[in-house]
């Protein structure tokens, strides 16, 4: 210590740090500090200058340098063979990294599963959601610098936690590596690339399963079947909503007009494992079907709507009737915006449900309309078509429309009265009256005509599995017979009468483009027709058949069959405006409109009393426009007899390809045709256009 006296020091004793703190600066710390660093104390002495040589030997310092050290006796130790080291179960994954399973999604993308017990069972779905979402994978390789993959690895590694918790591993845990050498690789790759090594741990389960009052709701029991998930199920967050939905479904099919669902809260408890569900359901009351009530009665009324809808008073409320109802007031075209609100006209009460009226509220379009068009074809050359309508002439939905058409083969004139949803949804009564000249390859033909249908249609809206029709016909026709044998006919005129009766199976999937199923149909037509004083009674008939087959992913067969036949009069008997002919685009494609069949002594088709038609094609879909456009080989043929029964003497082939372009509301059709055993009149190629396909 510096108060010590300095005689009781040893002098051969090394200098201690108390040694080396002069006396003042003991007693008077500040103002000796304040001295600086040239200040000497007298108590030390003059400062030590710096030795020239270095020193020989450290002071106090007597050990060996090590390589003077021996040491002997010492040998390696031995484990013994009885010692057994016990498996620590900590609850914790087992993981090891250098095995982990591994995935190459893409040349910069890998992930690892290292985990082994207890198995990720998700991994198939989760790789694949992953893959579809993954920032990484959709880098260009010639653009994908480390810092571009750097930036894109953190938003991958955010969104690999965020799957892993969908599917209830809320432990997981995601290791993250760049570089261009994977674990398993014995070659570096060029590419970088970023590994990620998936551990999602212990998945979690529902623990508490609330859904608020549904179990006040009488059918509880149907109810809570159609949400199905129940506590101790694994946990994954998107079938929540899902479930969700099919709950709210059930609710709205079942009478529950009013019902109403929260948003649903997960609540996890880490401890546990689980994770409660809440889910705020109020069911209300049981409800069925009231009538329907019209905004705008003048218009359309709601009687007429109630005809439409496809519930009656008493049924048990389903929103989707209500929605359909909705669709069904759009589909008119008579408005132009529309609404339809269930109201409450009586309470619940005990068991005995409650009546809801269905408020339709609507808007009126514009009704009236005029509409041309002008096309050339080199078969049909030029027509020039216009007509007016108003849709609600008559209301509800009585529509008047004329017509015109004037064109190389075709002058019209007509007037067309329509009334649609007569006696039901979807049923539609027609009464067309026209006069027309046609002047075609086959026939020169002045007619006035007067026809009536009433029909139930299958529409783009409700595609019925089943449709009608039922029709009357009157004609009085002037037509140019053509020549026969070699023996010129004058002009005959007909007097014609026909009822008319076709129904059909539809199986398909769409309307205008379908991709399986089947479609039967079938017509016929009692006649008689009066002409050159005598009277004829025949019967027209047909049979149509088409079948559609998904063949892969992107390909769909199809085929169709046509026979039609006029039994019970002869040829001459039946106005050549109403036989049987075969060519054109919906046909047998190559050829020209109504060119296939017997022919006079002039080329020109005569027409006959038996047809038999097929066509097989396939379309192929292409990966063009998003898949939009469509390559269609296709292979046809046709065969028009004049007698009552085919004799295949008049056969005709024809092939081509066609380009399908999907609209979205249908296929725009073209078809480039080529007849393969024409006559000599007949073109050599032949081009259709149009929307929807051949069949």
């Amino acid at each position: 210590m510096a108060g010590m006296p300095a005689a009781a020091q040893d002098r051969d004793a090394p200098e201690t740090l108390g040694d080396l703190i002069p006396d003042s600066a003991v007693d008077n710390a500040e103002d000796w500090a304040s001295q600086g660093t040239d200040a000497q104390d007298d108590t030390v002495g003059d400062a030590v200058p710096e030795p020239d040589t270095p020193i020989e030997s450290p002071q106090g310092f007597s050990l060996p340098w090590p390589e003077d050290i021996e040491i002997d006796g010492v040998e390696p130790l031995e484990p013994e063979g009885d010692i057994e080291f016990a498996d620590l179960d900590l609850g914790r994954a087992q993981v090891d990294i250098e095995q982990a399973e591994t995935e190459r999604l893409a040349d910069n993308l890998v992930l690892g599963f290292p985990q082994s017990e207890p198995p990720f069972s998700e991994r198939g779905d989760f790789v694949e959601r992953f893959s579809a979402l993954s920032t990484i994978e959709g880098l260009e390789n010639e653009d994908a610098s480390v810092a571009q993959l750097a930036a894109r690895a953190r938003e991958d590694e955010e969104l690999l936690g965020d799957l892993l918790r969908v599917y209830g591993y809320y432990d997981g845990q995601i290791i993250r590596s760049i570089g261009a050498l994977q674990p398993g690789e014995d070659v570096a790759t060029e590419t970088p690339t970023v590994r990620f090594d998936v551990i999602p741990g212990n998945r979690y389960r529902y623990g508490t399963i609330n859904l608020g009052n549904l179990d006040a709701a009488p059918d509880y029991e149907e109810l809570r079947a159609s949400f199905g998930i129940y506590s101790g199920d694994y946990l994954q967050s998107d079938t929540i909503v899902q479930e969700q939905f099919s709950l709210d479904r059930k609710l709205g099919e079942t009478g529950y007009a009013f019902a109403k669902i929260d948003e649903p809260q997960l609540l996890i408890d880490h401890e546990r494992e689980e994770g409660d569900l809440i889910l705020d359901v109020e069911p209300g009351g049981k409800y069925v079907f009231g009538g329907v009530v019209s905004s705008d009665p003048k218009f359309l009324s709601g009687r007429h709507l109630g005809s439409i809808a496809r519930f009656q008073e008493g049924d048990v409320y389903q929103r989707s009737l209500s929605l359909d109802l909705r669709r069904a007031v759009t589909a008119t075209g008579l408005v132009s915006s529309v609404s339809v609100t269930p109201r409450e006209v009586t309470p619940p009460q005990g068991d005995q449900p409650g009546v809801v009226e269905m408020d339709v509220d609507l808007e009126r379009a514009k009704l009236r309309t005029i509409a041309g068009a002008i096309g050339y074809g080199s078969e049909e050359g030029f027509r020039l078509q216009a007509s007016w309508e108003h849709r609600n002439l008559f209301p509800p939905e009585g529509s008047l429309r004329l017509r015109a058409i004037l064109g190389t083969q075709e002058q019209l004139g007509g007037v067309t009265f329509r009334k649609n949803n007569f006696g039901g949804r979807d049923k539609v009564l027609t009464l067309d009256a026209y006069a027309s000249a046609q002047d075609t390859v086959a026939y020169d033909a002045n007619t006035v005509a007067l026809t009536g249908t009433y029909e139930r249609l299958s529409t783009l809206l409700f595609q019925k599995p089943f449709s009608w029709s039922l029709g009357a016909t009157v004609l009085a026709s002037d037509e140019r017979n053509r020549v026969i044998g070699g023996v010129p006919r004058p002009r005959q005129t007909y007097l014609v009468a026909a009822l008319s009766g076709r129904a059909q199976i539809d199986t398909t999937d769409s309307l205008l483009d379908p991709t399986q199923g089947f479609r039967v149909a079938g017509f016929v037509s009692p006649t008689t027709s009066r002409t050159e004083g005598d009277q004829y009674y025949y019967l027209a008939n047909q049979a149509d058949a088409s079948y559609y087959q998904s063949v892969g992913s992107n390909i769909v067969a199809a085929g169709r069959f046509r026979y039609a036949s006029i039994v019970g009069a002869p040829i001459f008997a039946i106005p050549p405006s109403r036989r049987l002919y075969a060519g054109g685009g919906g046909s047998v494609r190559g050829y020209g409109y109504q060119a296939i069949g017997p022919k006079n002594d002039f080329g020109e088709p005569t027409g006959g009393r038996n047809l038999v038609e097929a066509s097989v094609e396939a379309r192929i879909g292409t990966g063009f426009f998003d898949g939009a456009v469509s390559v269609v080989p296709f292979f046809d043929l046709g065969a028009v007899s004049i007698e009552e029964t085919p004799d295949f003497r008049f056969v005709k082939y024809g092939a081509g390809v066609g380009l399908r372009y999907d609209t979205g509301f249908g296929p725009l059709r073209l078809d480039v045709g080529f007849p393969l055993n024409p006559d000599p009149e007949d073109a050599p190629v032949a081009v259709y256009v149009s929307l929807g396909q051949a069949f």
